[in-house]
């Protein structure tokens, strides 16, 4: 019997995933025998599956795939956006498969190598459509050979803390920071709150020689690196759980040009006094139209996000710059008179469109002009 065989057979490993408001999704397991909780989400993006798995951004949650084939081309290539798999668990319709006589590694091989748990063969349309209308939920992924009831499962998605509240993105950044690189006119202190590495390429590309520090970082650290700009980067949960951030950056405003995409945004939102307010089943996918509001002009964005902006709730000297068009959430702001702005979305896509990557050279001449006296 061929691997190609031998994977077929695997499937009478049943799985189910049980979400806390009581529906269950039946299917079979693959990658690692481990039950394990998380936050229930779908991403819509039609292909760069790999890219998905490695943004820290989804740590915590359950990742459901709404295209319909997932796993078709190998793993082993560099697509890798974090150092490690940080989500929970993925759920997808039809698991496909790559030949390892063709030395490629398949979605099963590499999400046991990174001991995350997979469920395949769910109705990822039903259950898409369930997130849509009763919103993301806490869940429990049943994939071990152990015996589990349905209800027992529901009662352990009930009990879990979820994420809302919670510091996550403590967990993905990485503790000991490093140079990412070490040529460039500018030099960016890049906070690491989950940052992928399409961002820090992005920002290398406009003659920046980047620092990436961790998310603890004070003040004055940043300050001693004596950095042209600071940016503010994507990571996964609540911004609210993150006060010490978020004070941090109301030290930075003013005093060196900001941007922030993501997380960053919504840490730059709070430092300004704006509220940050859960949505009700976030925004995943590289297929979300964004009006920039400045321009006029139309984008298609990639996004990982739960909570966004009250736009009320916004101060006088800070304007709104980009909003979503599917449900008009603030997707960007700007300060009017301090060197700061930030976008909701991801402008280095990966994966994704690369409708947005101006923002990065919008940051460069920011920088430009904060050195030239313009907003001195």
């Amino acid at each position: 019997m061929n691997e190609k065989f031998q994977w077929k057979a695997k499937r009478e490993r049943k799985a189910f995933i049980a979400l806390a408001d009581g529906a269950v999704f039946h299917g079979y397991a693959f990658g690692e025998k481990k039950d394990t909780v998380g936050e229930a989400v779908f991403n819509t993006g039609m292909a760069g599956y790999k890219q998905i798995l490695t943004d820290p951004s989804y740590a915590g949650q359950f990742v459901v795939f709404t295209t319909a084939e997932v796993g078709a081309y190998a793993t082993n290539f560099e697509k890798s956006e974090s150092r490690q798999v940080f989500l929970n668990g993925i759920v997808v319709n039809s698991l496909d498969w790559v030949s390892k006589e063709l030395n490629e590694e398949s979605l099963h091989d590499y999400m046991l190598a990174q001991k995350k748990a997979g469920i395949a063969g769910v109705d990822t349309r039903a259950l898409t459509l369930h997130l849509r209308t009763h919103g993301a939920q806490k869940a429990y992924l049943h994939v071990e050979d152990t015996e589990m009831t349905e209800a027992e499962a529901i009662a352990k998605a009930k009990a879990w803390e979820g994420l809302d509240g919670q510091d996550y993105a403590s967990k993905v950044s990485d503790p000991n920071g490093y140079e990412f690189n070490n040529e460039g006119k500018y030099h960016i202190v890049a906070l690491d709150f989950g940052i992928k590495t399409n961002i820090l390429r992005n920002l290398a590309a406009q003659d920046m020689r980047i620092t990436v520090m961790p998310i603890g970082t004070s003040y004055e650290k940043i300050m001693e690196q004596k950095p042209d700009g600071v940016f503010l980067s994507n990571g996964p949960a609540d911004p609210n759980s993150l006060p010490q951030v978020y004070n941090m950056v109301k030290q930075l405003l003013g005093k060196i040009p900001l941007m922030g995409i993501c997380l960053g945004n919504q840490l730059l939102g709070l430092a300004l006094g704006a509220k940050v307010s859960k949505l009700k089943f976030g925004h995943h996918g590289c297929n979300h139209p964004v009006k920039n509001l400045l321009t006029g002009a139309v984008e298609i964005t990639s996004q990982n996000h739960n909570y966004a902006i009250d736009e009320k709730s916004l101060p006088a000297d800070v304007e709104v710059t980009h909003i979503n068009l599917n449900d008009n959430t603030v997707e960007g702001i700007r300060h009017k008179k301090f060197p700061a702005f930030s976008v909701q979305y991801h402008p280095e896509s990966a994966p994704g469109p690369n409708d947005s990557m101006y923002l990065f050279k919008e940051f460069k001449k920011m920088i430009e002009d904060f050195k030239g006296g313009k907003n001195a």
